[in-house]
């Protein structure tokens, strides 16, 4: 399994912005899909972005659409999660993986947490 590192999160108030950052320790040019979930407290994790090379489709869910966006940066091996207009649900860890629908077997990174509030 390809590793990942996610940095970036932080303390942010309502409206702010984040970008976090996942180094992946291959190539992610070569990544069929990657993706970024996140688990608010108390919550399951979601998925809050699906990057598909195959079709160039990313897809997000409602909660975030206009607000996030995934982006890679191939010769970096770097993807990332741009967070604008950031409200308090928001609030969780976040995390990347290299596929968009993860079994229970796969195994993921720490995690970067991100914190919105005034």
């Amino acid at each position: 399994q390809v590793q990942v590192r996610e940095s970036g999160g932080g303390l942010v108030q309502p409206g702010g912005s984040l970008r976090l950052s996942c180094e992946v320790s291959g190539s992610l040019a070569d990544l069929n899909a990657v993706a970024w979930f996140r688990q608010a407290p108390g919550m399951e994790r979601a998925g809050v972005g699906c990057s598909m090379r195959a079709n160039g489709v990313t897809l997000y869910p409602d909660s975030v659409k206009g607000r996030f966006t995934i982006s890679r940066d191939n010769a970096n091996n770097t993807m990332y999660l741009q967070m604008n207009s950031l409200k308090p649900d928001d609030t969780g860890v976040y995390y990347c993986a290299t596929d968009c629908t993860p079994g229970s077997w796969y195994s993921w990174g720490q995690g970067t947490q991100v914190i919105v509030s005034s």
